[in-house]
């Protein structure tokens, strides 16, 4: 099985793919927090940071692209290959995110299947670069995706990662089996699946169900527990120690890149917004955690999470 690392904006960045990658070094593929090219640049300052190989060195990282513009995505994804040596371009068509969607972006851009059809065609014209797609099955309906899955199979996608909700599900209801079992069926392209991947359980069932898949994308099951993958294998998991080493790599590289206390205290309460689910009494913690305002507190209550309590097994 390939596993896969999904994008989360605002916390997969490479300070944190380098310091997962340190203690955790299971995945296959890193996606990153998408990229937003415009008629003005292809990548910002910040993105140009995010992306560069030196930020990225022993990790397979392929860049994700959030456009609805062929000629944007094209532009991109060349500086990508020609000034950074990437092989492969992502794009993001499963961000539910209202903004987003309202900019016929993400999960907004399947429900214009001709626009989409026609940005593909552009897209594989001009580009020599490996495409692969981050999709949901539909923004309304999870109909939409027999028409969909009709547009994908008409170009030689790298990998078509399924997330089987549709865009206003967001991440609420259950992912629907039936359509991802469709995809199976229909699909000329490769195949990942996404999508509520927590549990060591999670990820057996979704095996049972479909024995064909060899490539699976986890994100927020990642965060809840960093050792999911190792879980997995059938390895013992995650111990205390190992936990600590990351969380103190991880706030250390923080520390250094980002000026004054806000910043860095706002990323770390919200890896403990899932993180904390490895202690069996962590919500009191966490409780302190969110109201901390200096360093020296969090590191106080950190310091005695740490030695008070121990993970779930």
């Amino acid at each position: 099985m390939n596993f896969y690392f999904a994008p989360l904006e605002g916390i997969t960045g490479y300070i944190f793919r380098n310091a997962y990658n340190a203690f955790f070094p299971c995945i296959d593929k890193y996606f990153t927090p998408f990229l937003s090219p415009n008629q003005n640049r292809a990548l910002s300052p910040k993105e140009m940071k995010d992306i560069l190989p030196k930020h990225n060195e022993g990790m397979y990282v392929v860049p994700q692209i959030l456009t609805n513009n062929a000629e944007h995505f094209i532009r991109a994804a060349k500086e990508l290959k020609e000034e950074y040596g990437y092989c492969e371009a992502n794009l993001n068509l499963g961000c539910p995110s209202g903004t987003v969607v309202a900019k016929g972006k993400g999960a907004g851009f399947l429900a214009k299947q001709e626009e989409l059809d026609a940005f593909f065609e552009q897209v594989f014209e001009a580009s020599d670069l490996k495409i692969s797609v981050k999709t949901r099955i539909g923004k309304e309906s999870p109909e939409e995706f027999y028409g969909l899955m009709h547009i994908f199979n008409k170009y030689p996608f790298h990998e078509l990662i399924v997330h089987p909700r549709i865009q206003t599900d967001y991440y609420n209801n259950t992912p629907n089996k039936e359509m991802f079992g469709y995809a199976i069926s229909a699909s000329k392209n490769p195949l990942c699946y996404n999508g509520d991947i927590v549990t060591k359980q999670d990820y057996q069932r979704l095996c049972e169900e479909f024995p064909q898949i060899n490539s699976v994308m986890l994100g927020r099951g990642l965060l809840r527990d960093p050792s999911l993958i190792e879980r997995i294998k059938g390895e013992s998991g995650t111990d205390k120690g190992q936990l600590k080493a990351f969380h103190d790599k991880l706030y250390a590289d923080y520390k250094e890149a980002f000026a004054g206390d806000v910043h860095l205290l706002f990323k770390m309460k919200e890896l403990w917004f899932y993180m904390i689910h490895m202690f069996p009494e962590g919500e009191k913690y966490l409780k302190r955690i969110r109201k901390v305002s200096r360093l020296c507190d969090y590191e106080e209550i950190v310091g005695r999470l740490f030695r008070e309590q121990e993970i779930k097994q």
